[in-house]
């Protein structure tokens, strides 16, 4: 695959900067385009419109996230530091598992003109175009393009690099609403008599989970009891919002009902390691497996957060209001996906289920979820009952809590020593059985938070893990990253290592 669009437009640009007298033949220019999150780059050199001029370098890179097997730009710039960079080329070179590209060259542009096959599509294209038949390929594209845009350039170039400044790319542009697998019929209920329920694989507040067996395939099945069927309906309703269907988010199958019990089901994907609590109990990870487990995390909280409009259907945003070790499940991947969903709000109708409830007040509702998980405006009944939003800062609080139970099992951060054994958060300070008077004490009032081991700030990726989570689990809520903030750094802390 070669990525024309990105340079056309900045070949065209390139001119345009030369023809203005801005160019600067000592210096390597590079394609420039960064997301709000890695401004750092604006550092390795002067930018003018979408061409960077580079101040300690001769490299170009360009960072890409592959979402639904397509590669969305992430960075282009100068590289930030002088690195080793052979290539005249951009020559791609695959991350986390295929969930992220890079590439990086010592030639003017050449950061525009990456060329990847994915790796489906490498044994189909192996005796199609070489990379340099491609990049020459281009090259002509882009030249005879460039002869019929060039006046029209000249003419409009300049109030278009102002109105760039004025309304930098947003992450709606490249970001959470680009990672669905849309989904906009609900799915039929499902024959109860052709589930197998196989053992039990854990006992939860509201429902018992089995393994079972439907269709040939393992499936996992929550059974409500009767007494609980407005939990098993609030859960039902989230899954089967349109859109509802996502990679960090486990798979709904269906729903039916045992009559002879008396009880409800909700059939969903067998996540093959079980929760992230046992996961981390019994494994260790070295950093490429931690990160994926951190990425995942953050973009399936990301999609459940997001506001989505398409082909006429609508997911509004969706917290989940108990975010723990034990609600978030681990595939055979490696990867996160959020599950149970029995506590969550759904905001674009809080306002009218609230109004309908007359057995649960608002004070009630804010206090949902794991105690030890509970964010501090939370903890205190501090927080504006009357704005959801403080619903969404709650989750990402707790999302950094799993961040960091995820990182303290990390062998590639305890080199040479031995991995501390898993604990939950304030664990190792407030005990097993943490009660609401301790943690208001250490989490509000002293403002404490998870100890983070002191010899991280002299690793790059520890540090800036650590500075992830600090800004996550701020006590001022609107300090906080969005999940897709957190999401798109860690994305960058793995193509910078």
């Amino acid at each position: 695959m070669i990525l024309q669009k990105w340079g056309l437009f900045l070949a065209v640009e390139c001119i345009f900067v030369c023809v203005s007298g801005q160019s600067s033949p000592q210096r390597r220019r590079c394609a420039f385009h960064v997301t709000p999150q890695n401004y750092r780059y604006t550092d390795a050199g002067n930018v003018s419109g979408s061409v960077q001029f580079c101040e300690n370098t001769q490299c170009c890179v360009g960072y890409y996230v592959v979402i639904n097997g397509q590669p969305k730009v992430n960075v282009l710039a100068c590289d930030l530091v002088e690195k080793r960079c052979p290539d005249a080329t951009c020559k791609a070179e695959t991350r986390m598992n295929g969930l992220a590209i890079m590439c990086v060259c010592n030639t003017d542009l050449c950061n525009t003109n990456i060329t990847w096959t994915p790796e489906s599509e490498e044994s189909q294209l192996s005796n199609s175009l070489s990379g340099d038949d491609a990049a020459k390929t281009a090259s002509v594209l882009v030249g005879t393009l460039l002869v019929l845009c060039f006046l029209i350039v000249v003419v409009k170039c300049r109030s278009l690099f102002k109105a760039k400044k004025k309304n930098p790319p947003s992450l709606e542009d490249y970001g959470v609403s680009r990672l669905c697998f849309c989904q906009t019929t609900k799915p039929s209920e499902i024959d109860v008599e052709k589930i197998e329920l196989q053992q039990i694989v854990s006992h939860g507040n509201f429902a018992t989970v089995w393994l079972g067996k439907y269709q040939e395939s393992l499936v996992a099945v929550k059974v409500f009891p009767a007494g609980l069927k407005h939990k098993f309906t609030a859960e039902k309703e989230v899954f089967e919002l349109p859109l509802m269907r996502h990679a960090g988010i486990i798979h709904f199958l269906g729903t039916g009902r045992k009559p002879d019990r008396d009880s409800w089901l909700i059939v969903l994907q067998f996540a093959e390691y079980g929760s992230l609590h046992s996961f981390l109990h019994a494994n260790t990870s070295d950093w490429v497996s931690t990160l994926k487990l951190c990425w995942s995390l953050s973009q399936g909280l990301s999609y459940l957060h997001s506001d989505l409009h398409r082909h006429n259907a609508h997911k509004p945003p969706i917290a989940h209001r108990d975010l723990n070790s034990s609600n978030v499940l681990v595939r055979a991947d490696a990867t996160c996906v959020l599950c149970d969903f029995g506590c969550s709000t759904i905001l674009h109708s809080f306002s009218r289920r609230h109004r309908q409830s007359h057995t649960t007040s608002m004070s009630d509702l804010a206090q949902m979820g794991t105690r030890r998980y509970m964010s501090p405006e939370i903890l205190e009944g501090s927080v504006n009952l009357t704005n959801p939003g403080y619903l969404l800062e709650g989750d990402i609080y707790a999302m950094a809590l799993l961040l960091w139970e995820i990182s303290m099992r990390c062998s590639d951060f305890f080199e040479g020593s031995v991995v501390p054994q898993h604990l939950l958060p304030y664990e190792s300070e407030l005990g097993a059985n943490v009660t609401k008077e301790s943690l208001i004490l250490h989490v509000c009032h002293m403002d404490n938070r998870p100890s983070i081991p002191q010899h991280w700030e002299q690793l790059s990726q520890g540090s800036a893990l650590r500075e992830i989570l600090t800004d996550c689990w701020d006590c001022d809520p609107d300090a906080r990253l969005t999940a897709q903030c957190v999401a798109d750094r860690l994305v960058s802390l793995q193509t910078s290592s």
